[in-house]
């Protein structure tokens, strides 16, 4: 996120509500790790929507989509959204960004996993987010 601050003056961190996944946090949860992750810096704004991208990007005035690319076998499914996003709303454009070699195996599924059976996770997510999954984990 911080990264994506070298492109724009605000970055909106869009948190998908997905009502065909089930996932670990609720929608608040998940802001607020986010934004507990991020701290005190103004110049990132984290929202959650609805429905499609593009009508969220266009609600919030944005111009240009950055996503995150692991592996290559995340490009695919990517680079089909992204032409999907254009034929939608050809006027935002969406800019794609690959991690430092030292994150690129780590995958939020691998870390709930290695969570979910104690390992530390502590150099893997943000040490407000290892600590929420050992408090949500333990409860299970």
């Amino acid at each position: 996120m911080h990264r994506s601050l070298e492109f724009v003056d605000t970055l909106i961190v869009a948190v998908a509500i997905n009502s065909t996944k089930t996932p670990l946090f609720s929608i608040d949860e998940r802001l607020k790790l986010i934004e507990d992750s991020v701290g005190q810096d103004t110049h990132i704004q984290v929202r959650s929507f609805g429905g499609l991208l593009v009508d969220f990007a266009r609600e919030v005035g944005a111009s240009l989509l950055i996503r995150g690319l692991r592996a290559v076998s995340d490009f695919e499914y990517e680079y089909q959204m992204a032409l999907m996003n254009r034929h939608l709303s050809p006027k935002l454009e969406t800019v794609f960004m690959v991690p430092s070699l030292d994150t690129t195996y780590i995958s939020a599924s691998l870390v709930r996993e290695v969570a979910r059976f104690g390992g530390d996770v502590h150099d893997l997510v943000h040490p407000t987010v290892a600590d929420a999954l050992r408090a949500k984990l333990s409860k299970k």
